[in-house]
């Protein structure tokens, strides 16, 4: 069996993922958000919870950076 680097079983530390947080309005998530949608702008990875996201529908569809919103 082979474990990935990082697995407890492969000798390396575990890393913890730093907890969701929707960039626009501080909503934090509570596990794995599957429906939120996730940007890159300028190199960062941005998250936005599902209000922020209907709210900002057309903005996201065009492309434009939330500092645009």
């Amino acid at each position: 069996m082979t474990s990935l680097p990082g697995d407890p079983g492969h000798g390396g530390r575990t890393a913890q993922r730093p907890p969701v947080v929707c960039t626009r309005c501080g909503t934090p998530a509570e596990g794995p958000p599957p429906t939120w949608t996730c940007s890159v702008e300028n190199g960062v990875r941005c998250y936005f919870c599902d209000a922020c996201s209907r709210e900002n529908l057309r903005s996201i569809e065009s492309r434009l950076d939330s500092a645009w919103w």
